[in-house]
């Protein structure tokens, strides 16, 4: 009975983090975009080439997560994974939103499809089902991604130099730090049913 409660407890709690970063990121945008609009782009502000590789990565990996979390959604087994893939797709499609709206405003063209390397793995994950396919998931989708994906957000913010791109690094990275704090307690959850 308790290991329920613990999931529902690191959902809420990464609902109330993501809901106040994206406090934090609206306000930074907001006062960001006005001051841009009070200047619009005249002195032809072209991002630095790291930082535009920032605003890409972000928003590679926000749309890896969401099309892994919309076919988790669809096959997942488990009402836990349900529940983490739905977060996945609430949490990365919103700041997909945001690195878009940055990216726009910067004139950066984004990726709107999942690489190669995601590709193929969603493929994989199309040909397994029931405990198979959530394991698969949390595994990839879940922990190894999320590990990735911090790893490059702490390496690309030593190099962003633009106030908007550092504040949707900093927005993303504890929102990033919760999800693999989420996948990696329900994958030792499993584990711990597996090994009984």
């Amino acid at each position: 009975m308790q290991k329920p409660n613990t999931f529902k407890t690191l959902l809420a709690a990464s609902a109330v983090a993501a809901l106040f970063c994206t406090v934090g990121v609206q306000a930074q945008t907001t006062s960001a975009a006005q001051s841009s609009a009070a200047k619009p782009s005249a002195s032809g502000e072209k991002l630095s080439a790291s930082d535009e590789k920032a605003l890409k990565d972000m928003a590679q990996a926000n749309i890896n997560e969401v099309a892994a979390g919309k076919l988790a959604l669809s096959k997942a087994e488990s009402s836990d994974v349900k529940a983490f893939a739905q977060k996945m797709v609430d949490d990365h499609g919103s700041a997909l939103t945001k690195v878009q709206a940055v990216a726009e405003k910067k004139g950066v063209t984004l990726p709107t499809e999942p690489d190669a390397k995601h590709k193929a793995m969603a493929d994989k994950l199309e040909k397994a089902s029931g405990a198979e396919f959530d394991k698969m998931y949390m595994e990839n989708a879940g922990t190894k991604d999320h590990e990735m994906v911090l790893s490059k957000l702490k390496s690309d913010a030593k190099n962003i130099k633009d106030a908007d791109v550092m504040a949707l690094a900093d927005a993303h990275t504890p929102v990033v730090e919760q999800h693999l704090k989420s996948a990696e307690q329900m994958t030792m959850n499993s584990d711990k049913k597996e090994n009984k």
